[in-house]
């Protein structure tokens, strides 16, 4: 497929801007052959109003209707071959065995979401009777509720998941599901690999005869077209996966709108895992070395990295073989140059805070993993310490009691993901720790390593402030879908006025 470098709106190619960008390779940091042109203002206003107008048939259409549209995208996804694989790993430098790993995690989320809108039954029908109101046979009236659509959604994609949190990604499929068109802005460090799934996208519209509009592509590389998607009036909610300042950029632009939209935003977390003693005890080898993978996973470029860790003083054996293990590591590309950038600044930066050693070492501007040591008191007096640093990075804290790790544990922001290493012992000791480690995440991971998130119906990828700007939902499994509906409560109407999904799922 010849690319474009075009906006896709409703289907159709647009070219009205004159601002030119170009994707890098990052092993080379060299521009890329196709040119791109920034969205403007008149296209992203084009291609809301496309998505408005196209919302109310699309509403209306089946869990049936909208599930083959779902399985239709998979299908051309797959369709694109090794095209889809080769440009996604020029423009991102992630492996090809990766990346078909993330095209199959794609294709499984837009079919899991098919397969959960079929019955009727995900509007969660409600029904109570309305004892102040009676009907003409003395029996009382109904009240119904159901969940709708909320409409037009705008979608950012993430920089490090090209496919599974991109064009076609978690966010689209679950507001495509919901019966939401979505305007989606398309990332500037693989705009080649967006347009093409883009146009899959398209494809799949024209095979199931459903509104153009339904799905349109925005390209970028400024803020600019960002902060005008978010801010248009016919933009009901947006899904987003990112850096917390970007993140939370938009949140403020969302909320300060003359009506104010839900925005739920990913914005990074460090993760915490705790190392509690019987652990250790019982493998402290195999846990130096489960862990160094899982800080090094795709150079430390997952949003669940496990950047910060606890153990008990005297657990140096532990410590030497992390650091072992993390130095004799090779980490590859970064995604971009100025996510290198970015983590050699961070990773300065937390050197230079007292009382922390780094027990890595440091060669020029080579990308490798960094193990930094603290204590508690100073983790706990510099709160910067447990800010993501996103990359092959983790800080170890060091506690002398169980309630120096109750302290921390109780100080922690809210992050997605928290681990704990123990024995039953260990969970019996420290069950007060549990508690306290549910109220900081959206998922707490039992001796395990926080980097996978598999797509299912019970996955929660969500957290408190500040991994995310809204803890009551999720960006993976089924229940994503609830980001982008409301309730409504019918109350006294007859059934043959009601909407034949609530009636279908009663």
């Amino acid at each position: 497929m010849q690319l474009t470098g075009k906006q896709w709106i409703g289907g159709e190619p647009s070219w009205e801007g004159l601002e030119q960008f170009q994707a890098y390779t990052p092993h080379n940091n060299q521009p890329m052959e196709t040119v791109f042109y920034e969205a403007t203002a008149a296209e992203i206003d084009q291609a809301v109003k496309l998505a408005d107008e196209a919302f109310w048939t699309y509403r209306k259409t089946s869990g049936a209707q909208r599930a083959a549209f779902l399985e239709a995208i998979a299908e051309e996804i797959l369709a694109l071959g090794s095209q889809l694989i080769d440009t996604a790993a020029q423009e991102s430098a992630l492996p090809v065995p990766r990346l078909e790993g993330e095209r199959g995690r794609t294709v499984g989320q837009l079919r899991l979401f098919a397969d959960f809108i079929r019955s009727d039954a995900w509007i969660n029908p409600i029904s109570s009777p309305l004892q102040a109101v009676k009907q003409a046979n003395g029996e009382p009236a109904m009240l119904h509720q159901m969940q709708i659509a909320l409409g037009p959604v705008a979608v950012f994609g993430a920089s490090n998941f090209p496919l599974a949190f991109s064009v076609a990604g978690g966010d689209t499929a679950s507001a495509l599901a919901a019966g939401c068109p979505v305007v989606f802005k398309a990332h500037p460090a693989h705009p080649a690999t967006c347009e093409l799934v883009g146009r899959a996208i398209n494809r799949a519209l024209e095979k199931t005869g459903l509104p153009a509009g339904v799905f349109s592509l925005i390209q970028g590389a400024t803020h600019r077209v960002g902060e005008a998607l978010v801010q248009h009036p016919l933009i009901k909610a947006v899904g987003f996966t990112g850096s917390y300042r970007g993140g939370k950029a938009l949140y403020d632009l969302a909320v300060r709108r003359p009506e104010p939209i839900p925005v739920y935003a990913e914005m990074g977390s460090t993760n915490p895992v705790f190392f509690l003693p019987g652990a250790l005890a019982e493998n402290k080898a195999a846990l130096a070395t489960g862990f160094a993978a899982s800080v090094t996973q795709g150079v430390g470029q997952f949003c669940t990295n496990p950047g910060l860790f606890v153990v008990g003083s005297g657990q140096t054996d532990f410590t030497d073989e992390l650091d072992r293990q993390l130095a004799a590591t090779n980490c590859g590309a970064m995604l971009t140059a100025g996510i290198k950038q970015a983590y050699q600044q961070g990773i300065t930066r937390l050197r230079a805070i007292a009382d922390t050693t780094a027990s890595a070492g440091w060669t020029g501007d080579d990308v490798q993993p960094h193990l930094l040591m603290t204590t508690v008191a100073s983790a706990m007096k510099y709160p910067e310490l447990a800010e993501e640093v996103f990359g092959p990075s983790t800080v170890g804290i060091v506690a002398e009691s169980k309630a120096e790790i109750m302290a921390f544990a109780r100080s922690l922001h809210g992050h997605l993901t928290a681990t704990i290493h123990g024995t039953e012992a260990d969970l019996s000791d420290y069950a007060d720790l549990i508690d306290v480690l549910s109220m900081k995440v959206g998922r707490l991971v039992f001796n395990g390593f926080p980097t996978g998130v598999e797509v299912n119906h019970a996955m929660v990828h969500g957290g408190p402030f500040p991994a995310t700007t809204d803890s009551r939902s999720t960006s993976v499994g089924t229940t994503a879908i609830y980001r982008f509906t409301r309730p409504i409560c019918f109350q006294a109407f007859p059934e043959s006025a009601l909407p034949g999904t609530l009636v279908s799922a009663l």
